[in-house]
């Protein structure tokens, strides 16, 4: 099994599920095996691949309560390469059902080292909280990749998610590190947006990527396609974005 990466960041709306769904594609795309594991009860990221009715197939909801592995809930996507475990609203009862289970942390990482179907990567959305949902994204990843809108509390929770993944590190999962912070929702044309990367990258500099994911009506349209923003308009300043910073993603292991 290859690199897992978890994307994360318990605010909402920062563009977490647009990075997690482009970013494997766009590695999937270029003939790289990826499997997108969606742990969020909203299923942003199943919807956004196309699909809505899974026919009573089996999901990731299956996977955490034990019915199903991840190798029966994985299903292929219209995309060469690209395999998605999906997400239901049933997923919300997980985390009430995880509460007194043995291992409760270590159920998706479990389920990963299950898989028989060798991948070169993994990635896995998490839901917008710091709840038992993404305590197992990083308990299961090696990296992870943390998205940053530029706006004006940027920062503001950032902090609590870095102290959660330290703790992580300590107790649950020696081998996470983050792979970097994803600015994103950036709109050139106010002086807000490029203070905030400043004051980001002043605070991080080895971490933040060299990418800046725009803000781009396409990118907000895709997913109500049910397509990646490569499929929907591969033409636009979006789609060149998450392009490259799947090569940087490479470029950085």
């Amino acid at each position: 099994m290859g690199r897992t990466y978890a994307v994360a960041n318990q605010k909402g709306g920062v563009g977490k599920t647009t990075t997690c769904i482009n970013t494997a594609v766009c590695l999937a795309e270029a003939g790289a095996s990826v499997l997108l594991v969606d742990i969020d009860p909203q299923s942003n990221a199943t919807h956004g691949l196309g699909f809505h009715d899974l026919g009573g197939g089996a999901t990731v909801y299956d996977v955490f309560t034990g019915i199903s592995s991840m190798d029966t809930a994985a299903i292929k996507t219209s995309i060469p390469n690209l395999y998605l475990v999906p997400s239901t609203t049933d997923l919300a009862g997980a985390e009430v059902e995880l509460t007194g289970r043995y291992r409760r942390e270590f159920v998706l990482a479990d389920a990963l080292s299950e898989l028989s179907r060798d991948y070169n990567y993994i990635f896995i959305d998490c839901p917008p909280s710091l709840g038992l949902l993404t305590l197992n994204g990083l308990v299961a990843a090696d990296r992870l990749i943390i998205p940053v809108q530029c706006e004006y509390f940027a920062l503001e929770g950032l902090g609590q998610l870095l102290e959660t993944v330290d703790a992580v590190k300590r107790n649950l999962n020696h081998g996470l590190s983050i792979a970097g912070l994803l600015m994103t929702m950036y709109d050139s044309r106010t002086n807000l947006a490029n203070q905030v990367i400043e004051e980001v990258r002043s605070h991080f500099p080895d971490l933040i990527y060299r990418t800046v994911i725009p803000r781009n009506i396409r990118l907000s349209e895709a997913p109500s396609h049910g397509k990646p923003i490569s499929h929907y308009d591969p033409a636009c300043a979006g789609s060149d974005a998450y392009f490259d910073l799947a090569t940087e993603v490479v470029e950085r292991e």
